[in-house]
């Protein structure tokens, strides 16, 4: 019998969900999920601009969509703190299916929205508003997706466990991707930019209602239902609080592993197909393929880094994958300067492999940072506060850089400087694998 199995609960007579349910659950939610957030940020890049920021200027019209998208990372903070506490409180599973429905509804809301020539300046003011709303949502759903999977899995594994649902991640871009190069592919530009973009906005509601399903179907996290037990956890301060009060270090080491992954993400899957389609003027199809391809072969390489770190530990596995994206940054760019499909896939496919070894290892080392009874506090702000810096104001950052400069050395400088501080972050860490949850609870806090 596993540990998950004999764990204490609340279900009554219902039996305790498998590890596998749990974890394909986790990886089917994550995936809707980060498919609707970074449909946007696709869509930022090929369509905002021109139907919601009409400019004369196209960098100007992008820069301005892109200050909206990161809208939804200033909203991801909020969501994980909010979603946090209640997660500490009543469970992670009520609050992932909370967060499911929220993202949903936001983007299909998009997916219907009059465009600025039909409504004017309120366009862009509900596009931002439901970007918000996109923010607040998957600001709660990391946190619980990945507790889940590793509060059910063993202390051996747990790298492999929790990296799962990071597998969402490429897997939702995979598919935001995918969605959206099909409907280019079969349309005329004009089509597109009328109503094919729409098309994948709305397939969301299918989507949701697939992972309300699954999800529906899970048990509450045995770790959760054990430390409740023993706990009057009614009588405790806001978890919140109490990560901020015990665990400054562990916020502190959490957003430094977060800060270059999350600069990395979005400088390679956002910025460079608006760059690709409005400097390098290479086809729209071209961008999206890059990062469909690249998004495939990273979902297929992140478990094997997850897998690593239960290896060899987590610090040089995460190290690794940081210092080798500073000094990928510059091929990088040189790469998507030619415009053509191949060096724009060997550029985007190479960065996301680098990537899978940051944010394969990620759940497990900043969830083994925080105690079980205010866990899921402790890694939402460690990684949601992170993203108003990093992945919020990375494309901004890079599309400011190129107005001002017109060269892509600065934002390779750039992005070497932030996977630096990942590097540090990784090699300041205490190694945490193969401890259990009940070894760390007992270091205190």
């Amino acid at each position: 019998m596993t540990a998950a199995q004999a764990a204490p609960g609340a279900q009554g007579s219902r039996p305790r969900s498998s590890l596998r349910q749990v974890v394909l659950a986790s990886l089917i939610g994550t995936t809707i999920e980060w498919y609707d957030f970074f449909l946007y940020g696709t869509a930022a890049a090929l369509v905002f601009g021109k139907l919601f920021f009409p400019a004369k200027d196209p960098l100007t019209g992008l820069l301005q969509a892109f200050l909206t998208y990161s809208l939804g990372f200033v909203a991801r903070p909020i969501g994980g703190v909010v979603f946090g506490h209640f997660g500490d409180r009543i469970g992670r599973k009520r609050l992932l299916m909370a967060s499911l429905v929220l993202m949903g509804a936001a983007s299909m809301a998009m997916g219907l929205l009059p465009t600025y020539q039909q409504i004017g300046v309120a366009a862009p003011v509900l596009l931002a508003a439901l970007r918000f709303v996109q923010g607040f949502a998957v600001g709660g759903e990391w946190g619980g997706a990945v507790l889940m999977a590793g509060e059910f899995g063993d202390a051996a594994r747990r790298g492999s466990w929790s990296g799962w649902p990071q597998v969402g991640v490429p897997a939702g871009n995979l598919l935001a991707a995918g969605v959206l190069a099909a409907m280019a592919a079969a349309q005329s530009e004009a089509d597109f930019l009328a109503w094919g973009w729409r098309v994948a906005f709305l397939l969301s509601g299918l989507l949701v209602a697939i992972g309300w399903w699954v999800r529906s179907t899970l048990s509450e996290s045995p770790q959760f239902e054990a430390a409740e037990a023993r706990a009057a956890r009614a009588a405790e301060p806001a978890p919140a609080i109490q990560v901020l009060k015990h665990r400054p270090g562990g916020v502190a080491i959490g957003a430094g592993l977060k800060f270059g992954e999350n600069v990395a993400y979005y400088v390679v899957t956002t910025f460079a197909i608006a760059y690709l389609a409005e400097t390098v003027h290479a086809k729209r199809q071209i961008g999206l393929d890059a990062v469909l391809i690249g998004s495939a072969i990273e979902l297929v390489t992140m478990p094997l880094f997850s897998a690593l770190s239960d290896r060899i530990g987590r610090r040089p596995v995460y190290a690794f994958g940081a210092l080798a994206m500073a000094g990928w940054g510059f091929v990088f760019f040189g790469l998507l300067h030619g415009g053509t499909g191949v060096d724009a896939t060997i550029a985007v496919a190479v960065a996301l492999v680098l990537h899978g070894a940051m944010y394969g290892p990620q759940a497990s080392f900043i969830a083994e940072l925080f105690p079980t009874r205010y866990r899921y506090s402790g890694v939402s702000i460690a990684y949601q506060v992170t993203s108003i810096f990093a992945g919020s104001l990375a494309p901004v950052i890079a599309v400011a850089l190129l107005q001002r400069t017109r060269s892509t050395a600065p934002i390779a400088a750039y992005l070497a400087l932030a996977c630096l501080v990942s590097a540090i972050a990784a090699l300041t860490a205490r190694e945490t694998r193969g401890l259990s949850f009940a070894e760390l609870d007992a270091r205190g806090g």
